[in-house]
């Protein structure tokens, strides 16, 4: 079973960067596929990105598309690192930020599969 520890969440004015953290350790994590929800109170959990095992495929909600980038760096069979980088920031994606991920089955990882979950972090966007 793997273990997803976010991190990197503040506090940044609208129109700037942060880059988030995911630890993915346990579990032979490099053969999972990983993504990225938000979720803001009284609102259903929102995807926002996912990447492959093999880092080949990526997926964007149209909200993020072109803002946001996945990527994951797989140093060990057992600990990887996932980051989101968050470009020219909204006060719309001000949310808790989630990692998530699922035992890989298809090189296209479906949107509703993701089946592990971080603790979260948040990140605020000031206008």
């Amino acid at each position: 079973q793997v273990q997803l520890v976010e991190s990197g969440g503040g506090l940044v004015q609208a129109g700037g960067s942060l880059r988030l953290s995911c630890v993915v350790s346990g579990g032979h994590s490099v053969w999972y596929d990983i993504a990225w929800f938000r979720q803001i109170p009284v609102k259903e959990r929102e995807f926002v990105a996912a990447i492959n095992w093999k880092g080949s495929y990526s997926d964007y909600s149209d909200s993020v598309k072109g803002r946001f980038t996945i990527s994951r760096d797989d140093g060990t069979v057992m600990k990887n690192m996932v980051w989101l980088q968050m470009n020219s920031l909204k006060s719309e994606d001000t949310a808790v930020y989630y990692c998530a991920a699922v035992h890989s089955t298809s090189a296209y990882p479906s949107r509703t599969s993701f089946n592990l979950w971080g603790q979260g972090t948040q990140v605020t966007v000031s206008s």
